[in-house]
């Protein structure tokens, strides 16, 4: 701390108990200017939104930075209040409770859930409860408990930053859900990108991720498939149904008989899945009505029902692959680890699977198939053949080429 800021935090504690933004302007303008400097760009500022409104006015020194208020979704509510609801309803709301249920998470290095240097640095735009914001607190994770400050970065929580389709790209990118790739790769991306720098005029059309999943600005971000592409009903395709009831067993949320089980009591608080044919249809047609102000209604249909289609292929391949691991631990090539609730192997053991061959099953799950189906519904050829589909065939063959080592052995 410079001698200058050292004199102003000990005239702090003689301020008048109201609060006002230039007295923590002119702390922080020493202390932390990047933030002075994005608050003064931002709407906050203009509107005389002060940094008391937000963070309280328990911090005045430097000796009582403690005391200072980490804002949460019900601060932004004040003045927001339509887009919190929304927000609310929506599947991130629901991120930092998957985080929490996924069997696997509890395994990880601190850092990487509670740290928010790992699953947690994204699902951290999920709602909390009080008591976890606590605990979060006290392990110095002072951040991320608003949710909004996660596409709307802080301080200039702006909302032509949280319009672009960069502002999705942190968390949507990577090994399960590598949306970012596919899209800005697509014709989509391209034209949206090639519409920034001014290649393409702004009368374009050039859809972002915003354009097809949060319609009219509505912060309620669903998709009909929902993240793991199962639902209820099943189909009606003898087949696929068989072969969704084998993925749902391993899911953990069907029983050996087809009964619902606890877990799937998580899945719908998690808002995963579409469990019912209304909701289904609601956001199907939500996408196709946004798809139609630039295409056919016929061709978005048909886009969509190669997207279905898709996941049907892939369901197959995914539910031999479980089949095979399953008959492995029944004529006893392969020891069924005791957490396992039921005969099937569980996907959602992530990298904690015991055995490569269960490993590979638990990347054609989780990396291959969400590329497969993703894939097609973001119009990325690429993605959804060599990515998707034909990595879930290689991962096939190695498995039933590793099960049939494992019963020679046996």
């Amino acid at each position: 701390m410079s001698f200058k800021s050292l004199l102003i935090a000990l005239a702090m504690p003689i301020i008048p108990m109201v609060l006002m933004a230039e007295d923590c302007v002119q702390c922080h303008k020493e202390i932390t200017p990047g933030i002075v400097t994005d608050w003064e760009l931002s709407k906050h500022s203009e509107n005389d939104i002060s940094c008391a409104d937000c963070h309280g006015e328990n911090h005045k020194t430097s000796n009582d930075v403690a005391n200072v208020n980490i804002p949460t979704p019900q601060t932004c509510n004040e003045c927001h209040e339509t887009q919190v609801e929304q927000f609310s309803k929506g599947k991130h709301a629901a991120a930092w409770a998957v985080l929490k249920a996924m069997p696997t998470t509890h395994h990880l290095p601190g850092p990487l859930n509670d740290g928010m240097k790992g699953c947690g640095g994204c699902h951290k735009i999920g709602l909390k409860t009080e008591d976890e914001i606590k605990v979060l607190k006290e392990d110095g994770a002072g951040f991320g408990m608003a949710s909004c400050d996660a596409c709307h970065t802080r301080h200039t929580f702006s909302v032509k930053e949280a319009q672009q389709p960069q502002a999705c790209q942190t968390c949507h990118m990577g090994f399960d859900h590598p949306q970012w790739e596919m899209y800005s790769s697509s014709k989509h991306g391209v034209r949206a990108l090639l519409k920034q720098n001014g290649t393409l005029p702004e009368t374009a059309s050039a859809p972002t991720c915003q354009t097809c999943h949060m319609q009219e600005g509505n912060h309620e971000v669903r998709t009909a498939w929902g993240f793991l592409a199962v639902r209820l009903p099943l189909p009606e395709d003898e087949q696929w149904k068989a072969d969704q009831i084998t993925i749902l067993q391993a899911l953990g949320v069907l029983d050996l008989e087809g009964n619902p089980t606890a877990r799937l009591d998580v899945v719908k608080a998690a808002d995963v899945a579409r469990l019912d044919q209304e909701s289904f249809d609601k956001e199907r047609n939500k996408m196709l009505n946004t798809c139609s102000q630039c295409h056919s209604e016929n061709f978005a249909k048909a886009e969509m029902a190669k997207g279905d289609e898709m996941i049907k292929e892939l369901d197959h391949l995914l539910a031999e692959g479980i089949r095979e691991i399953a008959s492995l631990y029944v004529d006893g090539s392969l020891a069924k680890p005791e957490s396992y609730a039921s005969p099937f192997p569980d996907l959602l053991t992530f990298h904690d699977a015991p055995t490569v061959i269960e490993q590979r099953l638990f990347e054609m799950h989780l990396k291959h198939r969400m590329r497969g189906f993703q894939g097609v519904f973001h119009a990325n050829p690429d993605y959804a053949l060599w990515y998707g589909y034909s990595e879930m065939v290689r991962d096939l063959t190695e498995i039933k080429e590793k099960a049939a080592e494992l019963r020679a052995k046996n």
